[in-house]
């Protein structure tokens, strides 16, 4: 059944006081992975946890324990658990997402402060860090809610709550606590499906569902030789220098073709067949946009199929960065005595951390040894998540696909995403359901980049498009 008229006349009649809330939500300089900001993401929980009660929904924060960053010992911002509905008649829906945010400095190149939002009148852009990954859905969950609590009708299905603050740096602590609350007894107990809204459509064009995420391994490869930085032009030629060893190792990793040079690890994907290529044939999604993206005509090829797997359905290797080296103005002459460069592997099925590990781990030693270098190494996963992929013919994703067409007036692509939300696997297997993933911004939102911002547009008709899907489920649910 579609959503009621009213419930869609009014997200356009509170759109001004709706962005207001988001502009509340993005003041708080939720930054999980600095240390500095974790009372703010506290600040961030309490806040969020303070809306949904205010609008009805039962809620409780879940202590997660402690973890160390930085070298200090912190205590790990608490997860929201919620719950607005019993009626077993109904549908009951677990709804994900995160309140933490990216580091974001003015300094960074933001044209704007960027813990305040700044609303565009001119291209309807807010931009803000946050906005769109990922306090906007959240709100767009809250901007559904109100409706219902304001209007005192209930809602079509039973909803289920779970947001957390450590979606940034590694989700640290939620994974046990999913595990425990799947269980019988559990919050999670009765769950029919989970919905995720984090993540962007393909393009600026066409509206989105995604049914597939590729994993993550991230490695940090560190090289240590003298016992202090040394000067150029005294030991130049006469000591192995751990700079020099690591670009050489770092170079063994992936070709400029972007092929992973470590042997086993593309072996492991199963090559795709002509059914699934003319799922990515199909895509609106051109060179043109994936250039456009990029900022440059630097797309490895021109052929859409194999660009468009290579970001969804085949694991890629990217080298992030090096730590320990001189990176300043000038022309300082100094041989690191210690360097360390971090890489990363985005998996797919059916790679897994744990069957990647031993062939990185064995290519960078044997790569070293073949240097003949007196330095020493060492190899540290820094953290990792499996690679998930769901049935987009369920009932989930066809709810999602109605509701779509019915607010956007066209059918959404359907997507696997380069990106990683290990939490969406654990769920998945934790409850054994059905996990959606219903995007709200555009693939130009720029999410952990400067200026990051979400459409007006797409914050109003992405609420609609929320609550049109729960009406959807419900109908199906009678059907």
């Amino acid at each position: 059944m579609p959503a009621p008229t009213e419930f869609l006349t009014y997200i356009d009649a509170k759109a001004d006081i709706f962005i207001k809330r988001l502009a509340d939500a993005v003041a708080i300089p939720s930054i999980s992975g600095d240390a500095k900001h974790r009372n703010d993401v506290f600040a961030m929980a309490d806040w969020l946890n303070a809306q949904l009660r205010q609008l009805g929904v039962d809620t409780q924060l879940v202590d997660l324990g402690r973890h160390k960053m930085d070298g200090e010992d912190l205590p790990l911002p608490p997860a929201i658990l919620g719950r607005i509905g019993s009626d077993s008649s109904k549908k009951t829906v677990l709804i994900y997402g995160h309140f933490d945010v990216q580091p974001a400095n003015k300094s960074d190149g933001w044209d704007t402060d960027p813990f305040t939002l700044v609303v565009d009148e001119k291209t309807g852009r807010l931009i803000g860090r946050g906005s769109s990954d990922d306090k906007g859905p959240i709100l767009g969950w809250l901007n559904v809610l109100q409706y219902h609590h304001e209007s005192k009708l209930p809602l079509p299905v039973n909803l289920v709550f779970c947001f957390e603050g450590m979606e940034e740096s590694g989700s640290e602590g939620l994974d046990d606590l999913v595990r425990r609350e799947s269980k019988k007894g559990g919050c999670f107990e009765g769950v029919d499906c989970v919905c995720i809204s984090d993540n962007y459509w393909l393009n600026t064009r066409t509206p989105a569902l995604t049914y597939g995420l590729r994993g993550l391994s991230y490695y940090k490869v560190t090289i240590s030789g003298p016992a202090r930085d040394l000067h150029s032009g005294v030991f130049g030629r006469t000591v192995h220098e751990p700079m020099t060893d690591l670009i050489s190792l770092l170079s063994t990793l992936v070709s400029p073709q972007g092929d992973i040079l470590i042997k086993g690890v593309d072996d492991m994907v199963p090559r795709a067949d002509e059914e699934e290529k003319a799922i990515y044939a199909g895509l609106d999604y051109s060179i043109a946009d994936v250039e456009e993206s990029a900022g440059a005509s630097i797309a490895l090829s021109a052929d859409k199929v194999s660009v468009l797997m290579g970001r969804m359905r085949e694991p890629s290797l990217s080298i992030h960065g090096i730590e320990g080296a001189f990176s300043g103005a000038g022309a300082k002459t100094v041989i690191p005595a210690k360097v360390s460069g971090k890489f990363s592997i985005r998996l797919v099925p059916p790679q897994t951390p744990e069957a990647i590990d031993p062939l990185v781990i064995d290519h960078l030693e044997k790569a070293f040894a073949k240097l003949g270098s007196k330095n020493k190494l060492s190899v540290e996963n820094l953290h990792g998540g499996k690679p998930w992929v769901a049935d987009h013919r369920h009932w989930n994703f066809e709810a999602a696909k109605k509701a779509t067409k019915a607010v956007y007036k066209q059918d959404p692509d359907l997507t696997r995403e380069g990106g990683s939300i290990p939490v969406t696997l654990t769920f998945a297997e934790s409850l054994g359901v059905n996990v959606l993933l219903l995007p709200m911004g555009r693939g130009d939102d720029g999410a952990h980049s400067t200026n990051e911002k979400l459409d007006r547009s797409n914050f109003i008709e992405g609420s609609k498009l929320l609550g049109t899907y729960l009406y959807e489920l419900a109908d199906i649910a009678k059907n």
